[in-house]
């Protein structure tokens, strides 16, 4: 099962699966580094909005050190 979540006018889309003891756990599918569970799909939404600004954060942060170009991709 996946969802898609905002954060922001940004879309991800969350893999979601059923946890053995009960509840969900998620993985962003463009984000693989932010995980995270709920008891309900509402609160593993609430969840991963979390996990994912905080993965975006740290990227910013991260990236913020980094020497950088910028590559436009056409669709």
């Amino acid at each position: 099962m996946a969802l898609k979540k905002n954060v922001g006018n940004r879309k991800f889309t969350i893999r979601i699966q059923e946890a053995p003891e009960g509840g969900y756990t998620g993985q962003c599918i463009e984000l693989p580094g932010a995980i995270s569970e709920g008891e309900t799909i509402e609160e593993l939404k609430e969840n991963m909005t979390e996990a994912i600004q905080l993965v975006l954060d740290t990227l910013e942060e991260q990236a913020k050190k980094d020497r950088k170009i910028v590559i436009e991709i056409p669709n």
